[in-house]
């Protein structure tokens, strides 16, 4: 009975999404309260529902209940409790059903803690979010039906992909889904806006908390795809550009972008049409992700290839989310108020310089994930686009965006003065070359491109540092004085330092295991050392040993150096038993300042194992610095401005129907 409670509340939830995305629209159109009030309350029973069908799905895992064919297709009785959970959406419907919580999940979030927002406001934001809600609901509905039921059941199931069950992937997907989803509420925002014809101040302050934390979340979900692709996947790699890669990417950057231009909005009146349009088009490239991940247009690790008819709805509903905001946009931008006046030298400019630069980098992406799917849809044959065309053309568009971050907090507002901005970053800048010099002339198989990621890194941190010591005057009064100045700041002025110097970290770490990789790939045979990155490796042999639902080889590779043993890494080969796939588990020794890596391959029939090794200098500052840039986005958060939103007007105006 469990699955039909499941199929029955996902049907109550797309007829409440439907009163949600219709009648608080209607109410703010008319000025009536009770129809306004409608959207909260449906909002809330939306997620309820949602909910129950999500725990009934994950119940059916956890117990085995094969005779829903979801499970069986993607479960086992032998596979860990874990995997049985986050099997629930390590697959195309249970996926789709964690992204329809997520949604109601946020709607839910704007109907509990909106009290502050205006009545019609908050009326249209959900009303849009039912809209978003009742597509999905009606993509599962009527083509993704988790809840399907055999007769007769199977014994037992097929088991999930053995890539998928892993702790890092098991987590990777919610937190991807709640940035994907949280750009949601920054769209129904806009699309309000545009109804009812007016962005402010206060509008910004709304959205920028529901921007951040959709920031703070994709950062960790890409963060730990990233990771997991680097220890799970045996290539000793951290990024691809592997097209579904790419999918998440490009809204992280139209959402850093929003997050800054919503700054302006706030703080000056300015960049209103300009906010409303990133709005519109991170959430339309959420959907456009989903898009290539769904439809089966893509072959990728991360994707779920499925009949073209869900590809087609999909396609149908991006477009339409797509296409309406943005003939809204046409229709209503040009009405809006113009905003405050800024000089190009001034904080405002420097972050329309930030936006642009983030724009044309999605744009450099979006072109070179989806030229060679238009090239083969109108038969122009297959091509590649991958790490070269990136490191063409992002890096250098990269470089200039990174080297402007410290400069603009030193810049003031409505007009600034950069020979003075620059002058208090003198010493910062003088550190940063002498690291570049010395990258250059000293470090081992350096290039120009290190030096140069060296000394960007270096002036991202020390430049972050500097404002900070800026602000509480650090040396220019008693110390005291600066820890209570230190004390008294915003916290979203230190979030932004958090947040600066932990992309200078991440900077770092890539360009070392860029420029600096050693990777060996040799046939070793059991006491035959061979040398690799200053270590002698031995392999003193393999054994053979059983998981829940796999046996695998693993190899002991002993590390010496100067005849002392430095660590001991015992990579796996894994085959799982009811699939018959092979994976390779990776054996991974960080330390602060690279990561040693080791592979074992197949056996060569002569007594030898093939195994790649790989020393990677400043790895783990890559995700270090990713979990750091998520944490300034907490902290930030945790600003009791951005908490608390606008507050509440002590009069109401009259409610006037849009024009």
């Amino acid at each position: 009975m469990t699955p039909e409670l499941g199929h029955y509340a996902l049907i109550l939830a797309l007829c409440v999404a439907a009163a949600q995305g219709s009648l608080p629209l209607w109410g703010a159109r008319r000025g009536d309260p009770g129809l306004m009030e409608v959207g909260r309350s449906a909002a809330l029973a939306q997620f309820v529902l949602v909910g129950v069908a999500f725990v009934a799905l994950v119940h059916a895992y956890v117990t085995s209940d094969f005779s829903v064919a979801n499970v069986v297709r993607n479960s086992h009785t032998t596979k860990p409790l874990l995997y049985k959970i986050t099997g629930t959406w390590g697959n195309h419907e249970g996926s789709m059903l964690l992204w329809a919580l997520i949604l109601s999940l946020f709607g839910a979030g704007v109907a509990a803690f909106g009290g502050n927002l205006p009545a019609t406001l908050r009326a249209r934001v959900l009303g849009i979010q039912g809209l978003i809600g009742l597509g999905f609901l009606a993509f599962i509905l009527f083509t993704s039906n988790p809840f399907e039921r055999l007769d007769p059941a199977p014994a037992d199931g097929n088991d999930l992909n053995p890539l998928l069950q892993d702790p890092g992937l098991a987590f990777h997907p919610p937190l991807l889904y709640l940035g994907y989803v949280g750009f949601s509420v920054t769209f129904s925002f806009a699309i309000a806006a545009l109804i009812e014809g007016r962005v402010d101040a206060a509008w910004a302050r709304w959205v920028r908390p529901w921007t951040l934390a959709s920031w703070c979340f994709l950062t960790l979900g890409i963060a730990l795809g990233s990771w997991w692709a680097y220890y799970e996947l045996g290539w000793g790699g951290f990024w691809f550009w592997d097209p579904v890669e790419n999918a998440s990417f490009m809204p992280w950057l139209l959402g850093t972008a929003l997050l800054h231009s919503a700054i302006v909005t706030e703080k000056r009146d300015a960049l209103k049409s300009w906010t409303l349009l990133l709005a519109v088009l991170a959430f339309s490239l959420s959907l456009l992700g989903t898009f290539l991940v769904r439809s089966g247009v893509l072959t990728s690790v991360h994707a779920f290839a499925q009949d073209p008819a869900r590809g087609l709805f999909i396609l149908a509903f991006l477009i339409i989310v797509t296409g309406g905001g943005l003939t809204l946009y046409a229709w209503r931008a040009p009405r809006l108020a113009a905003g405050g006046l800024f000089a190009p030298v001034s904080r405002e400019g420097g972050l329309v310089f930030n936006n642009l630069l983030l724009a044309t980098l999605t744009l450099t992406v979006f072109l070179g994930t989806l030229y060679p799917l238009a090239l083969d849809a109108v038969g122009g044959g297959k091509v590649s686009v991958g790490p070269p065309f990136y490191a063409a053309t992002f890096i250098p568009l990269a470089l200039p965006l990174l080297a402007a971050v410290p400069i603009g907090p030193f810049l003031a507002w409505k007009r600034g003065d950069l020979p003075a901005a620059l002058k208090q970053l003198r010493a910062v800048g003088a550190v940063a070359v002498l690291a570049g010099i010395i990258t250059l002339f000293i470090a081992h198989r350096s290039t120009v491109l290190a030096a140069c990621g060296v000394a960007v890194a270096t002036w991202l941190i020390l430049g972050a540092l500097r404002e900070l010591a800026r602000r509480i005057q650090l040396f220019g009064v008693p110390l005291a004085d600066s820890l209570r100045r230190l004390k008294g700041l915003p916290r979203a002025a230190i979030g932004m330092t958090i947040a600066h110097a932990a992309l200078g970290l991440s900077v770092l770490g890539i360009t070392g295991v860029s420029v600096w990789q050693t990777e060996t790939i040799v046939v070793m045979k059991p006491g035959v050392p061979v040398m690799h990155a200053g270590y002698e490796v031995t392999l003193e042999g393999t054994t053979d040993v059983s998981g829940p639902n796999y046996v695998a080889e693993r190899g002991r590779l002993v590390y010496r150096r100067g005849g002392d043993i430095v660590t001991v890494l015992e990579p796996e080969r894994r085959l799982y038993k009811v699939q018959r796939r092979a994976t390779t588990e990776a054996a991974i020794r960080t330390t602060v300042l690279a990561d040693l890596y080791a592979t074992l391959g197949e056996a060569d029939g002569k007594g030898g194992w093939t195994v790649r090794l790989y020393h990677n200098p400043l790895a783990p500052w890559i995700w270090l610095g990713a979990a750091l840039a998520a944490l300034g986005g907490v902290v930030s958060l945790s600003d009791r401005r951005l908490r608390i939103g606008a507050p509440r007007r002590a009069r109401p105006t009259a409610t006037q129907p849009a024009e």
